[in-house]
């Protein structure tokens, strides 16, 4: 994780995420998933382009379960945007960049 993307897990992701005024793309990962891997600089990245726009997260679905649960997470990576604590979209599996930028691009702006 760099300084754009946050941490966050069963305990904090009402706070960080629900309550956040920014819409807010969750990076459902494990560090034991490769594709979560190949997503992770995409995510950082795209969290620098996206600066005071969109706020960036990872939780580590290993250790927070209730969320995981709670958020019905079946595949990984899972990203999920949300905005004023509902859920707008959802994309699992590892895409491109481009593809990640598109599909984020269309909900914002949609």
């Amino acid at each position: 994780m760099n300084d754009q993307v946050l941490g966050v897990g069963d305990a904090d992701f009402a706070q960080q995420v629900l309550a956040s005024e920014l819409p807010v793309v969750v990076d459902f990962w494990a560090p034991w998933c490769k594709p979560c891997q190949d997503v992770a600089p995409v995510i950082a990245s795209m969290a620098e382009t996206y600066a005071g726009k969109v706020r960036f997260v990872k939780l580590n679905v290993d250790e927070n379960p209730e969320i995981t649960s709670q958020m019905g997470i079946r595949g990984l990576p899972t990203l999920m945007l949300l905005r004023d604590g509902e859920v707008v979209n959802t994309k699992v599996g590892a895409l491109p960049a481009a593809q990640i930028t598109a599909w984020l691009d269309s909900r914002l702006n949609g």
